[in-house]
């Protein structure tokens, strides 16, 4: 029977993340997955697929230029199906060599196949010709990622009703579309075919949508939205779904009725953890399949077992993911573990992207710390003029007393690259004076830091 010091059950973010480090600290690794290729949901459905079809909708519709050449604009007339999967899969056979070459690089064992435990050291691995042995491990890591929840009564047919992970097989683009769920990923996928000038209608059973996120981002979202012609129907429960030669039919609990070419069921996710007999280990999950870990180490019940990435639950991003990954190796492995960053980013990337950081404007006032926000407008900026930016602008939320940044949010172009700029002032415990005294490129989008921080400093006054 071989040994390996590290099993790693999943090759996604966290995954190649704890088995590099772990290679990184002289231990011998295994990673076992089950999918087609390495790299896991985040490469082969979730987060490079959508970024992907993302960008390349933006290019060839020429969704950028038209505050210039008007709505009209476009880059290329007749977008295909076939024209968004083509740069799909190059990218991801890209993805795909790189993290086979890091794992190469890094003397990492992979192999193809399902994994389950037999007992905290011992687990079976069964090959796609049903061929199986058993392997022998020290500490074991859980990072098999999520797929789409779906429920018994939504009639899932790839025909006319799909989730999230078979959007990306379309056949063609719809010529209307119907988004149950207005989670990320709802709202990644429905203002992407909007982009692409499908009439969209996005239904949320909540009130509100994107809740973490501050509100004022989020009503600037909606607004654009609408703004474009998507229907957004908040505090609407679905009755029913039907699907036929034709159209799909979605009946609404308040009676009405909503028809489309194909319907994106995106209402959450479950933890993939069929197969695994976590029972055997110790170790229960709950009922949307995600496993209980120690929010510091990722220790699961068992101790020499750890859990990482989607399958922990929120906030369920590639980029944590990756950190909870090189976290629980360390720790697996007695390396000494820095505090945690005080705050990390999110990135949302609808049209137009969202990017937060740091607390809220609701969370600061529910803190009772007196406060004061800045605001600049991506319009307010030569750049934006230059690239013909009309909507979008970044908010800055400063302590009073501190005068310390507190929050940093951003809706519109480049706001997932812009963020990083808020994220480190807040972890070095920056002031407004950083914004009001240093010196931002010109003409750049970075520059709206200079006028929102002003904006704040001139409201709270000098010192």
């Amino acid at each position: 029977m071989q040994h390996f010091d590290m099993l790693v059950i999943g090759s996604g973010p966290a995954g190649r993340r704890a088995a590099v480090q772990s290679a990184k600290l002289g231990k011998s690794v295994l990673v076992v997955d089950k999918g087609r290729r390495l790299g896991g949901v985040s490469v082969h459905t979730g987060t490079i697929p959508s970024k992907t079809i993302r960008e390349t909708v933006l290019n060839l519709s020429g969704f950028r230029e038209r505050g210039f050449y008007g709505r009209a604009y476009r880059v290329k007339q007749d977008i295909s199906s076939d024209d968004l999967i083509q740069r799909l899969h190059k990218t991801l056979d890209h993805e795909v060599e790189v993290l086979q070459h890091q794992f190469m690089r890094n003397g990492v064992k992979s192999v193809h196949a399902a994994a389950h435990f037999l007992d905290r050291n011992t687990a079976q691995i069964v090959s796609e010709d049903n061929e199986r042995y058993e392997v022998a491990f020290d500490k074991a890591l859980v990072a098999v990622g999520t797929r789409p929840y779906r429920p018994e009564h939504v009639p899932f047919d790839g025909k006319r009703v799909f989730d999230s992970d078979e959007i990306l097989e379309l056949p063609h683009l719809p010529r209307t579309l119907t988004v149950v769920g207005a989670g990320v990923i709802g709202v990644e996928y429905a203002t992407i075919f909007s982009a692409l000038d499908v009439p969209v209608t996005l239904i949320e059973a909540r009130d509100a949508f994107l809740e973490f996120v501050d509100t004022e981002i989020v009503q600037d979202l909606l607004h654009q939205m609408r703004d474009r012609g998507m229907q957004v129907r908040l505090g609407t429960a679905i009755k029913e779904i039907r699907s036929n030669d034709n159209a799909a039919e979605l009946i609404l609990a308040d009676g009405r009725c909503v028809r489309s070419e194909f319907v994106l069921y995106a209402a959450g996710r479950s933890g993939s953890i069929d197969g695994l007999r976590l029972e055997a280990v110790g170790i229960e999950a709950d009922k949307r399949g995600r496993v209980t870990v120690d929010p510091k180490t990722f220790q699961t019940a068992a101790e020499n077992i750890y859990a990482a990435g989607d399958v922990i639950g929120f906030p369920s991003l590639a980029s944590t993911s990756m950190e909870q990954g090189r976290v629980a190796a360390c720790h697996a492995f007695g390396m000494p573990l820095p505090p945690a960053p005080e705050t990390f980013p999110y990135g949302i990337y609808a049209v137009p992207e969202i990017s937060t950081v740091g607390q809220s404007e609701d969370e600061v006032r529910a803190s009772g710390v007196a406060y004061e926000c800045g605001l600049a407008r991506f319009r307010e900026t030569s750049r934006g003029h230059i690239m013909g930016v009309e909507n979008g602008f970044l908010k800055l939320i400063f302590s009073l007393e501190t005068r310390r940044l507190l929050g940093a949010h951003i809706v519109g172009e480049g706001a997932t690259e812009l963020i990083h700029i808020g994220q480190a002032v807040i972890n070095l415990g920056g002031t407004v004076e950083f914004f009001v005294e240093n010196t931002f490129n010109y003409p750049t989008l970075a520059e709206a830091y200079k006028i929102a921080g002003l904006d704040a400093w001139n409201r709270m006054g000098q010192r």
